[in-house]
């Protein structure tokens, strides 16, 4: 896995309102290879998604003005980018949390703070079901 051109050509969107955490994101899978575009909230990101059509989005729950879960099912809703799968994360790492990414159509659930590994692994075994197109 410390093969540094394992993403190469996969492009992760991360979806969060914390500067401190987009800026992990984007290290550990910059480092991977990956191409990583950032969102500091879902209007930025909705704005972004048309331009840059990621292979997978990680979305964070908690966001002003439009949270997570009203982020990711305006994503799932669109005829275009439905299939692009969903990543959710938050702190709380409650079975209502994840039942309420799950009722909006998030593929997976990811606690914060994320470890490189946890991150990469996530990203890993998505590139590995071959969803990718």
């Amino acid at each position: 896995m410390s093969d540094v051109s394992q993403l190469a050509g996969v492009k992760v969107m991360v979806i969060d309102d914390s500067n401190t955490i987009r800026r992990s994101a984007e290290i550990f899978l910059g480092q991977a290879g990956a191409e990583v575009i950032l969102a500091a909230d879902g209007f930025d990101a909705l704005a972004k998604i048309a331009d840059h059509e990621p292979d997978l989005i990680f979305c964070d729950i908690l966001m002003p003005r439009l949270d997570g879960y009203q982020t990711c099912a305006l994503i799932k809703k669109s005829q275009r980018y439905r299939n692009i799968p969903v990543v959710m994360l938050s702190s709380k790492d409650g079975l209502f949390d994840r039942a309420r990414g799950r009722m909006v159509g998030s593929d997976l659930y990811l606690t914060k703070p994320f470890t490189k590994d946890g991150l990469l692994r996530t990203v890993g075994e998505y590139v590995a079901t071959g969803a990718q197109a």
